[in-house]
């Protein structure tokens, strides 16, 4: 019996069948009924583990470890016990909103593993006390015998024991394209591929063609597939850039608050007027009014508006933060299949006439080549007109019908009368038609070395003649120029024959050959992926290769793509190469590669995390069973949405909806935007926000009453809401795509913010401070009462209104507003329009005055509170074109 998990994946294609049966203690005959329900007592049933569920309850506590959430809940304690319950109020609805938002996206994100459960097939035909008896799948055990026919899924992991032309197409496994062709040969090198273990058939794979025979070696979770489950559940969910920018910034306003407390209260202190209870409530008070409690809220709704546009555009977001981590994307490592190329197969050019030629080129419909690749065909055509069959013979019929051959009519009028069906030993197939002559044609496709073999004579523009050895030099350089593009490489013969021999075979009709021409297939790139491949380094994204086809096929499709520059071999790894490295030299040499061909699912794990612990952020694409543990691992998971397996699409952050590979460079363009937005809303509300603190503790330094609660509470609402949303709607600006990835080093507060921030946030408090310093000294009224009105309800106009200026400043870091576009932004501008009223109703409308306590203004009064806050847009951009000059910034 099997002993652990790491032999039952390892070592069965190593063994004799004998040997593989007997240690199973079992035969050709199948297991009895009663040893059959004995293991599967004790190997329980074929299916996967479930795995841990966490609660309702626990996934909504999880969403309170977020580092910015704590800080705003201890805020909202704070604001509560020092009177402030309406600030308490609303920054506890804005954490529930995040929350129950958090709990949603979890739930979405659970399927993967489901998946994996629903893609096993029902039933299997199992022999059981000597008898082909039909059982659910999930009670097959190992040792069990397993009958297996075109169209079945495979139920299990089996070491074949009988086959007949088998063909497995385990594309969503292995990455590889091309149905695998089976054999029961013995492997002995203990590091052979998934791919290339030509004597195993695994769960969840397809039969195209053929039949087989085979015992369970694996079922569930000690299946690939079932490793495949086990990896999903213990990889670990990589924390975003989004997550760990906010969490720095977290950090970052925490320190700041605890500063302004102590020195808030220190200043308190050495003044002698307030008791220390005072003083630690004014502190405290103050400190809160530096936390920007509508950022989550602002952070989630400026993704969530990322998610509809890229939506639009085929790029479907699962779990918001991704949309900002395509900004910072740093290395893409896509599968080849059906993401880089179509993931079907298709002619490319034909040897025929004594010359290659590509698909594109016409054909005479009388040719040799072209009657051969469609005759000598099993390819049906569905109801729907659709071609069923193994991809390399659909892509022949295929070619047949875009030439206008018809098929269909030829075979009414030569029938097919006999045939030889394809073997792996021979590697030929045969089929007889009987002509209108009453002559046959026979009709042979196959392997060129074996069919070459078998033919005396070949035919040009229709003129057969005897094969020499300059022809049949030629063919062979043919044949090798071909392959050494990664095309797969068919030969078509034929002879015409005046009656059949008595006995059918392929030592009867398969000699004495008419050597017709040769045919190329592969599995094509996208046409549009080139171009995206270019457009990803122009913005400084490196793409890198990852599948499962053969070495020479992925550096030629990769060359085709312009991942890697032709002649360049040593950017080419496979998996058995992989597998001789350590992770330490692995670590040292992983920016040398940029093809990884051959690969198991272990290894694209292994990959992405080495770019990770290069400090790189890691998207990868997929579509297949293959690539869900490495899909979750990355720092954002692309699933495909057409061809791709509930399970890619599972362990995903986004699904391309089109399949499209260029869709991702068009959600990196969205992402940087999302990024440089959030960054805009940021530099905006700290700025803002430490305006405010500083005009209070200055304020009170003096011992001026400049502002209010209510006032500060109003600018917050009025400010920090419609024009910080309104930042995030932002077009994106014009060199984005120029600019090279931001990478994990950075954060919200780099490539100037921070400083930005401050010396921002201190222009703000001066000039509101100045406005309130001119209003008592150059007063409009005699009593102190309305001056200290007047002067209040100035500053409180200028900080809101300066606010309100400061969001045009802040549509480029470095930038003048004047390049990016004052007014392109319309919903930005109704934004500022509307705060601009709701601000200006509380000083202009009977009413307001008493419920915010301030006084009406006159002409004069309004003027210098203008032309303070426009100051605010001079003194930045003057500022801007200062480090423009100096520091040469470009964006």
């Amino acid at each position: 019996m099997p002993q652990s998990k790491e032999e039952s994946h390892k070592k069965y294609f190593m063994q004799k069948e004998e040997d593989v049966l007997t240690e199973f203690k079992t035969s050709k005959k199948g297991l009895t009924s009663a040893e059959a329900k004995n293991r599967l007592e004790s190997y329980g049933h074929n299916q996967l583990d479930e795995g841990k569920k966490k609660s309702l309850l626990s996934k909504f506590l999880d969403q309170f470890k977020d580092f910015m959430i704590i800080i705003l809940l201890a805020a909202a304690v704070i604001s509560y016990f020092t009177g402030d319950k309406v600030e308490a109020i609303m920054i506890i609805v804005v954490v529930m909103i995040m929350s129950v938002f958090g709990v949603i996206q979890e739930a979405k994100a659970e399927q993967a593993i489901e998946a994996l459960k629903d893609m096993s097939t029902p039933h299997a035909n199992a022999i059981r006390d000597g008898v082909t008896t039909m059982i659910k799948s999930t009670e097959l055990v190992p040792g069990d015998i397993v009958q297996l026919e075109a169209g079945d899924v495979v139920p299990a992991d089996l070491r074949l024991i009988q086959t007949a032309s088998l063909k497995v197409e385990e594309a969503a496994l292995t990455g590889e394209s091309v149905p695998v062709e089976k054999h029961l040969d013995l492997l002995t090198d203990p590091e052979t591929s998934l791919g290339d273990r030509k004597n195993m058939a695994y769960m969840n794979s397809n039969i195209t063609y053929g039949r087989g025979i085979g015992v369970v070696v694996g079922t569930g979770m000690d299946t690939e597939v079932g490793q495949i489950a086990s990896m999903l559940a213990q990889a670990d969910e990589t924390n975003t850039p989004l997550k760990e920018n906010l969490n720095h910034l977290g950090k970052v306003l925490t320190i700041a608050i605890l500063v302004i407390c102590v020195v808030m209260f220190g200043v308190g202190m050495i003044r002698g007027n307030n008791t220390w209870v005072e003083m630690l409530l004014t502190s405290v008070s103050l400190a809160v009014a530096a936390i920007p409690e509508g950022l989550p809220a602002i952070v989630t709704i400026v993704l969530a508006l990322g998610t509809q546009k890229m939506a639009k555009r085929n790029a479907l977001v699962r779990k918001l933060p991704a949309v900002e981590t395509l900004g910072s994307t740093e290395i893409i490592c896509s599968d080849k299949t059906g993401t880089l190329t179509m993931n079907q197969m298709t002619v490319e050019q034909i040897f025929t006439n004594n010359q290659i030629q590509p698909a594109s080129a016409a054909i005479d419909l009388t040719n040799m080549t072209l009657k051969i690749m469609n005759m000598c065909n099993d390819t049906k055509v569905g109801s729907e007109g659709q071609l069923i069959g193994d991809p390399t013979e659909t892509a022949l019929v295929q070619f047949g019908m875009d030439k206008q051959f018809n098929l269909q009519q030829v075979l009414k009028e030569e029938p097919r009368v006999e045939e030889i069906p394809f073997d792996s030993e021979r590697k030929l197939m045969t089929t007889v038609h009987k002509l209108s002559t009453g002559q046959y044609l026979v009709a042979v496709k196959g392997a060129p070395d074996e069919l070459l073999k078998r033919s005396t004579q070949f035919e040009v523009a229709g003129q057969v003649s005897e094969m020499d050895e300059t022809e049949r030099q030629l063919i062979l350089d043919t044949n090798k120029q071909l392959a050494t593009q990664a095309l797969r490489v068919l030969a078509m013969a034929y002879k015409i024959v005046d009656k059949l021999p008595e006995s059918i075979s392929s030592e009867t009709l398969e000699k004495d050959l008419v050597f017709s021409g040769l045919v190329g297939m592969i599995d094509p790139e996208r046409k549009e992926a080139a171009n995206a491949v270019k457009v990803a380094k122009e913005a400084g994204i490196r793409p890198i290769m990852i599948t499962g086809d053969h070495r020479d096929t992925a550096e030629a499709i990769a060359v085709r793509l312009g991942i890697l520059e032709k002649g360049h071999s040593e950017s080419v790894i496979t998996g058995a190469e992989l597998n001789d490295l350590s992770d330490e030299a692995f670590a040292k040499k992983v920016s040398q590669y940029s093809v990884y061909a051959r690969v198991s699912p272990e290894h694209k794990v292994r990959i992405v995390k080495a770019w990770q612990n290069e400090g790189k952020v890691v998207a990868m694409t997929g579509d297949g069973v293959n690539d869900a543990p490495a899909l979750k691992t990355a720092d954002i998971g692309i699933g495909m949405g057409i061809t791709g397996t509930e399970v890619s699409k599972g362990a995903s952050d986004m699904v391309l909806a089109d399949d499209n590979f260029s869709t991702i460079i068009v959600a990196v363009e969205e992402g940087r935007k999302v990024f440089s937005n959030i960054q805009k809303t940021i530099q905006y509300l700290l700025a803002a926000n430490l305006g405010e603190v500083l005009t209070l503790f200055i304020a009170t330094l003096f011992g001026w009453d400049t502002l209010l609660p209510v006032h500060l509470l109003w600018i917050n609402v009025v400010t920090d809401t419609f024009p910080a949303i309104a930042l995030g709607l932002e077009p994106a600006e014009k060199n984005v795509m120029q600019q090279k990835p931001r990478g994990r080093s950075s954060n919200f507060l780099s490539g100037g913010v921070l400083s930005s921030i401050i010396y921002q946030g201190i222009v703000e408090a001066a000039l509101t401070l100045g406005v309130y310093g001119f209003a008592i000294a150059y007063p409009v009224h005699n009593t102190y009462e309305a001056i200290h009105a007047d002067a209040l309800t100035m500053s409180f106009a200028t900080l809101g209104l300066i606010q309100l200026l400061h969001a045009f400043n802040v549509k480029s870091v470095h930038q003048s507003i004047f390049k990016v576009g004052i007014f392109r932004n319309k919903t930005f501008n109704y934004a500022i329009l509307l705060s601009f009223v709701l601000l200006a109703i509380t000083i202009v409308i009977p009413g307001f005055n008493d419920l915010f306590q301030v006084a009406h203004l006159d002409g004069y009064q309004w003027g210098m509170v203008v032309i303070a806050s426009i100051m605010m847009v001079v003194i930045v951009e003057l500022v801007k074109w200062f480090q423009r000059k100096k520091y040469h910034y470009t964006n």
